[in-house]
């Protein structure tokens, strides 16, 4: 119980003194995030692969348009032990002209409650920092603190993550922090497939938010496929309805899980 009580501090201690990110997902690294925690020894690689079919089409305040433009990202976790993970992301972009550019480097260390504990929710925390070039985000420095909170019921999955984003540095730091929630429910329909629905908002600062059609607001309908114990993989096709998100994406997430011994 003493471990319990510890894990359970860090996360309050997290949330209520911890700084927070800006847009650290943006259209990189797509993925509402469940509380269990890649396993000790194991190493999951993943590459988020997203389209945006519809989005800017043109340079707003440096920024480059992200209208047809795909987005690589490589994304490289290992579990340390039952509680414990950290992973590391590589975010590149392939521009509608061909090019290929480096968009910046990130890095994720994120703690769970083991499941023994057998709390009635699946709890965990996410802190994830770093840099992206000027180009892509006038805030290029940043930090994300993301709570979350899932549970299974059958074949019924929620998942809620409470994302608060900060601007390290950047034009973003006069509105810090920012609420950008994140919810995903899916349904097993077979034992290896099921179908969900992904929602990522981001409504500008805490304390007051931007006006609905300022805000970032997009559905995507999404499946999981079960290929192994090995794999992951995730595709969906989103839809923003607001004038602030992209209207159209298309994102794909398949990993790999190194010296899983669950096999």
């Amino acid at each position: 119980m003493r471990n319990l009580t510890a894990l359970i501090a860090c996360l309050f201690c997290a949330l209520g003194f911890c700084p927070v990110g800006l847009r650290a997902q943006g259209n990189y690294e797509v993925q509402v995030y469940g509380s269990d925690l890649t396993p000790k020894g194991v190493t999951m690689v993943e590459l988020h692969s997203n389209i945006t079919a519809r989005g800017t089409k043109g340079v707003v305040d440096g920024v480059l348009p992200t209208n047809h433009a795909v987005h690589e990202t490589l994304e490289i976790t290992h579990g340390f032990n039952e509680w414990f993970e950290c992973g590391f992301y590589q975010f590149t972009a392939i521009q509608p002209d061909g090019s290929w550019k480096w968009v910046g480097t990130h890095v994720r260390p994120r703690i769970s409650i083991p499941e023994r504990y057998k709390l009635p929710v699946g709890l965990s925390l996410s802190t994830e920092i770093g840099y992206q070039r000027p180009n892509f985000d006038p805030d290029t420095w940043t930090i994300e603190l993301r709570p979350i909170v899932d549970k299974k019921i059958g074949k019924f999955y929620m998942s809620f993550n409470p994302t608060l984003e900060m601007s390290l540095h950047g034009p973003g730091k006069d509105s810090n922090p920012n609420f950008s929630p994140n919810v995903k429910f899916a349904y097993d329909i077979h034992k290896k497939v099921a179908f969900g629905l992904e929602y990522y908002g981001a409504y500008g600062k805490l304390t007051s938010f931007d006006a609905g059609r300022d805000t970032e607001q997009m559905f995507i309908p999404a499946v999981d496929i079960d290929f192994g114990p090995n794999w992951e993989f995730n595709f969906g096709v989103g839809v923003g309805v607001t004038q602030a998100t992209d209207h159209l994406l298309v994102k794909a997430i398949v990993g790999y899980r190194f010296n899983n011994k669950k096999n």
